[in-house]
């Protein structure tokens, strides 16, 4: 097999190298420190892990629960946050106290959020489209942020036709952000259809001044290599295609260093890791029976492929203790091997999405008059 590790350049996000160049997406409810623990046990502790959505309103104010997903394990470093904020006076406090406080390592800015709570109010992927306001925040939040590096993940814009990736790019590296991250889709794709990848070529293309890395589509580690090969891109990010399967992250591991190797665990290894995930969750929430309820969502992501009832599917998924689900487990045909046509797209996939957007959102990429502190949300995850 040819590898790519030779010819591979370090990816540097700031004082950080990520070798190799892969980042684990932040996804709401997902990536908090239980699944950003297994798959860094994956992959040997290499790699980048990205926390979940932080919004900086609540932040700043100490929400009780937003203080309790910027929890990081001791073991992680460097420490990745991702904020979410429409206001640059709070973007700014929000990184200001992270600074202060020695709360993270490196801070991310959500620009790609598509879901209509975060747009109608001009968040996400809608606010790149209001080119000042988009650099007043990316200024206020690079000016407070003092040696540690910022970088924005941003999607290519609301819809085909209004594209924002390559001028938001430009603005990135005019105020100083470290890195970019794109996900080849629009706002109104969500996660459907297939990710655009010569946008990302482009984008790479536009803004050779800084790394990019590119999002989508990423469903195995030959598709990373695959990616960075015909893009030219920097890193890889990955979401939707580790959901159920955090061992992806020791496939990209071996992609890159040349290894080869790759990771088909039968269903009885699964069923070590869900139980695993299950307890992690437990012990971050500190209680048993709200983490394997919250484990609930990813019992068909981890069962995808195999052979299991759907009336056993059902069982796993209303489960409430670990000696319940750990039962349930235990009664399925743990021999099966790792099923055929596994790999491949996960989670959501509804596209061709009306874009919910502020009344006049789109008349002027300009004007920033319509747009309030109120539109900050007051919690975080998502």
């Amino acid at each position: 097999m040819t590898t790519l590790a030779p010819s591979l350049p370090l990816l540097r996000i700031g004082p950080h190298t990520v070798q190799p160049p892969v980042v684990l997406a932040p996804m709401a409810g997902i990536t908090n420190a239980p699944f950003r623990t297994l798959c860094r046990e994956f992959s040997g502790g290499k790699g980048l892990f990205v926390s979940e959505m932080i919004t900086t309103r609540a932040l700043v104010e100490r929400n009780e629960k937003t203080m309790q997903l910027i929890h990081f394990d001791a073991s992680e470093t460097p420490r990745s946050i991702q904020l979410y904020g429409v206001d640059p006076v709070t973007v700014g406090k929000a990184v200001r106290m992270i600074v202060d406080e020695n709360l993270a390592d490196h801070i991310d800015l959500n620009f790609g959020c598509p879901v209509p709570k975060v747009t109608r109010k001009g968040g996400g992927s809608a606010l790149p489209y209001k080119r000042p306001l988009l650099r007043a925040i990316l200024n206020q939040a690079v000016s407070n942020a003092g040696d540690l590096p910022v970088t924005i993940k941003m999607r290519k814009g609301i819809d085909d036709d209004h594209t924002t990736y390559l001028d938001a790019g430009r603005i990135a590296v005019e105020e100083g952000v470290t890195a970019v991250a794109l996900h080849g889709r629009t706002a109104a794709q969500h996660y459907g259809g297939t990710a655009d990848w010569d946008a990302i070529a482009r984008l790479k293309e536009h803004v050779p001044e800084i790394p990019v890395l590119g999002n989508g589509d990423i469903w195995c580690a030959d598709d990373a290599r695959r990616m960075m090969r015909e893009t030219g891109c920097d890193g890889v990010v990955v979401g939707r295609g580790c959901l159920g399967r955090p061992w992806l992250f020791g496939d990209l591991v071996s992609e890159f260093e040349g290894t080869g190797t790759r990771q088909a665990p039968g269903l009885r290894e699964v069923a070590d890791v869900m139980l695993r995930h299950a307890t992690l969750l437990g012990e971050w929430i500190g209680d048993e029976t709200r983490g394997v309820i919250d484990f609930r969502k990813h019992v068909a992501w981890y069962l995808k492929g195999f052979a299991v009832g759907s009336e056993m599917r059902k069982k796993l998924a209303i489960t409430s203790s670990l000696e319940e689900l750990g039962g349930q487990l235990r009664e399925l045909d743990l021999d099966q091997p790792w099923p055929d046509g596994a790999d491949g797209p996960r989670g959501r996939t509804s596209g061709n999405n009306r874009v919910v957007l502020p009344d006049g959102w789109l008349k002027d990429p300009y004007d920033c008059a319509g747009v309030s502190p109120d539109a900050e949300l007051d919690t975080s995850g998502g």
